[in-house]
């Protein structure tokens, strides 16, 4: 069976602790898009880890992680990642990467911090790790793929004809330092030298994994608002962020997917620019910022604080149906045991109708939310394991949104921990 994981909203979701959760009946976890510029945060036995490019089933010795040909492979950051989980205790996982993903380059780093600097007070609030100018290379077919690292005269040859089109840009557009052809040469060489142990044909593993009747996890990065078709675009990422591109990112068969869990938080949360209806600003916004997540809500890769606001019954309805819900996890839900009351958004006012429908882009940031209040618990629900102990106000806040959405949720998970989790 193949079950994909992947996020409602614009990332951040709990995405990481499911999927580490899920790992416990998996034989294989695959990543299959995205790249370094998010992580995901696990709260486990061997203790807090923040990963960005490995997959989140990495801390069972019973699984095989997989970097799909989806992802954007930062090479120097897959690497280190994993010697800091083997340094902090974690026996070391198996691993594999795809010989067709296609590599972060060290000039696509660059360009993305050009980039941001020239946009200035119209930048897409980047991580500046790459990515857009990582999928940028790679559809206009100028990209390097991990396979090309083991044929040396043929590398040369695509290097020095790529460099002579950056490095126009890098004089005339940037006015930045040019590329050196022998010292990019040199990092890429010592690329492979790293890489080479994990390189896989990943479709064909894929395929006799499926035969022999292996469980197989998919694992998405950010979330459906994020998508650069489906999402809040252009303040989107640059690779498809749904479970219909799993398939595509990892080498499966779309009908071999057969449970697609969507993540949603008990409220919203969002890093980066873009349309947010429901955010929350001031005191009230710090408050729920500071109590939010494990430390509060800070990006598991820039640090930064993340937009907070209320639960977003529209664009999560939304994002369950692009995705192709068959499930909802519903995760931090400890969160708001502090509010005597819980704003909901169940509507957008635009130009003085009220919709329940999640609209493009330049009608959304006209958008204003229609609120409704529901009473809180006021208790603190942790260490709490059946559903029917949660106090009655809480079971309601997690039934009025049930009903909202129009997807059932599964899983309630009510603190940071691996058991911290309630069936339904």
């Amino acid at each position: 069976m193949v079950t994909a994981v992947v996020g409602a909203n614009w990332g951040d979701e709990g995405k990481g602790k499911i999927t580490d959760m899920l790992a416990r009946e998996a034989d294989i976890i695959v990543r299959f898009q995205g790249g370094a510029n998010a992580g995901h945060t696990i709260v486990n036995d061997y203790g807090k880890f923040a990963l960005h490019t490995l997959p989140s089933g990495v801390f069972y010795g019973h699984t095989t992680s997989v970097i799909g040909s989806g992802v954007a492979l930062d090479i120097p950051v897959f690497v280190k990642e994993l010697e800091d989980i083997v340094k902090g205790g974690v026996p070391a996982p198996k691993v594999l990467v795809s010989d067709r993903a296609q590599i972060v380059m060290p000039y696509h780093i660059l360009f993305d911090q050009y980039e941001e600097e020239r946009l200035g007070g119209k930048s897409f609030g980047s991580t500046k790790s790459g990515i857009a100018p990582f999928y940028s290379d790679k559809y206009a077919k100028i990209g390097f793929q991990v396979n090309e690292l083991f044929d040396t005269d043929r590398l040369k040859e695509k290097v020095d004809r790529i460099l002579v089109t950056k490095n126009v840009l890098l004089e005339h557009l940037y006015h930045k330092p040019l590329l050196n052809a022998q010292e990019l040469m040199k990092d890429l060489l010592a690329y492979r030298d790293m890489v080479e142990p994990y390189v896989c044909d990943v479709s064909a593993f894929l395929h006799e994994a499926l035969l022999s009747g292996k469980s197989i996890l998919l694992e998405g990065q950010l979330g459906s608002l994020k998508d650069p078709d489906h999402g809040i675009y252009p303040m989107v990422t640059s690779s498809p962020t749904l479970a219909g591109f799993a398939s595509v990112g990892a080498g499966v068969p779309p009908y071999e997917i057969k449970r697609i869990v969507t993540v949603c938080k008990a409220y919203s949360s969002a890093v980066g620019a873009g349309a947010f209806v429901s955010e929350l600003f001031g005191e009230e916004g710090e408050e729920l910022r500071r109590r939010g997540g494990d430390g509060g809500e800070y990006g598991a890769k820039t640090g930064r604080p993340r937009r907070v606001g209320w639960f977003d019954c529209v664009a999560s309805r939304y994002g369950c149906r692009v995705q192709g819900t068959t499930e909802v996890a519903f995760t931090v839900l400890d969160v708001l045991g502090y509010l005597d009351e819980i704003p909901v958004c169940t509507g957008y006012e635009i130009d003085g109708e009220i919709t329940e429908d999640f609209p493009a882009t330049s009608k959304l940031e006209k958008a204003k939310p229609v609120l409704e209040k529901l009473p809180g618990w006021k208790t603190d629900i942790r260490g709490i394991r059946s559903y029917d102990e949660l106090p009655e106000n809480c079971r309601h806040y997690i039934e009025f949104i049930e009903k909202k959405i129009g997807y059932p949720v599964t899983m309630v998970s009510n603190g940071p921990g691996r058991s911290d989790i309630i069936y339904r």
